[in-house]
């Protein structure tokens, strides 16, 4: 294995925060990724967020590589996870990725050169591509490419952050509570954006030359089974958002421009016509299940409107 170099007692540049819930076997590739990055002083901090089985011993055999914290929890979800593991690290700057994700190499380096000479910022959208060794990765990469070129700004900060690459300053945290709201089971990524645009007033910087890597290490059936889930849990947190006042989501004509973005690059031979209908297929799913989740929602506001009403009469 490589080495990281002496392990020391001075605080790291970086702390690489990574949840986990199960995915072991992911996690092993995530953390082998990290040993090409010998330049830049970080330590790991995983936390199983209660995994039905503790930590592997090859999961614990990178504390060789490199400084390397496993914390256990009971099962409080991702958001709460992460913030477990922003109380455990030290870094001046905190870096978030996900079990599933892989660090490429000098990713670290970039971002290091560019926190130092990017004063002005405290968060920084690492820049996320996909697994094209099959149709899921390649649809994946289309969809990351297609949005991180559309959400780019002219002055070099994106209206998009996705935690499978995402990092912040420690010292512009804030909340003693966490950077994260324990309410949101998925996209809480997106919820905290809204947070940086409504109470900062700011967007993450976008570094285009620290790259990580997401695998998807499911099947289509279990991407579509994983996307039904995720598209009713991530309602209730647009729930939160729309109550800040922020426009997070897209417009329809939005949509149709990243679609037909996604279609002229679907023409590139490393991508192909297939993945733009695994793609399609997959948001066209969450669209239909978001759309329960508002019909659904309505609805039960409707009854609870009746009740009260009911209980004022009498």
């Amino acid at each position: 294995m490589a080495q990281h170099g002496q392990f020391s007692d001075q605080v790291p540049l970086l702390s690489i925060i990574v949840p986990v819930y199960n995915d072991w076997a992911m996690l092993d590739a995530c953390l082998q990724s990290l040993t090409h990055e010998t330049g830049i002083p970080f330590e790991v901090i995983i936390v199983d967020d209660g995994s039905k089985e503790a930590a592997p011993e090859y999961i614990r055999r990178w504390t060789e590589c490199y400084p390397l914290t496993i914390v256990q929890q009971d099962h409080a979800g991702i958001s709460a996870a992460r913030n477990q593991g922003i109380r455990r690290s030290k870094g001046q700057v905190l870096v978030f990725v996900d079990a599933d994700c892989r660090v490429q190499v000098n990713c670290l380096a970039a971002l290091a050169s560019t926190v130092a000479n990017s004063l002005e910022h405290s968060f920084f959208q690492l820049h996320l591509v996909g697994d094209c060794s099959g149709a899921i990765g390649r649809a994946e990469e289309l969809r990351l490419m297609t949005l991180q070129h559309y959400l780019l700004q002219p002055n070099g900060c994106i209206r998009y952050l996705n935690t499978a690459g995402f990092a912040v300053r420690r010292v512009k945290l804030g909340a003693a509570e966490g950077l994260f709201d324990p309410a949101a089971s998925r996209a809480e990524d997106t919820l905290l954006l809204a947070d940086l645009i409504a109470q900062r007033g700011e967007l993450p910087l976008f570094v285009s030359q620290a790259t990580v890597q997401h695998a998807i290490p499911l099947s289509l059936i279990g991407c579509l089974r994983k996307d039904i889930r995720s598209a009713y849990a991530e309602g209730r947190t647009y729930d939160i958002i729309g109550s800040k006042g922020v426009r997070i989501r897209m417009t329809n004509r939005e949509r149709f421009g990243i679609l037909w973005s996604t279609w002229k690059a679907s023409r590139q031979d490393s991508i192909g016509r297939l993945a733009w209908f695994v793609l399609v297929l997959r948001q066209l799913l969450q669209r239909i299940i978001s759309l329960i989740y508002w019909l659904l929602r309505g609805r039960t506001k409707s009854r609870g409107r009746t009740k009260s009403a009911r209980e004022a009469r009498l």
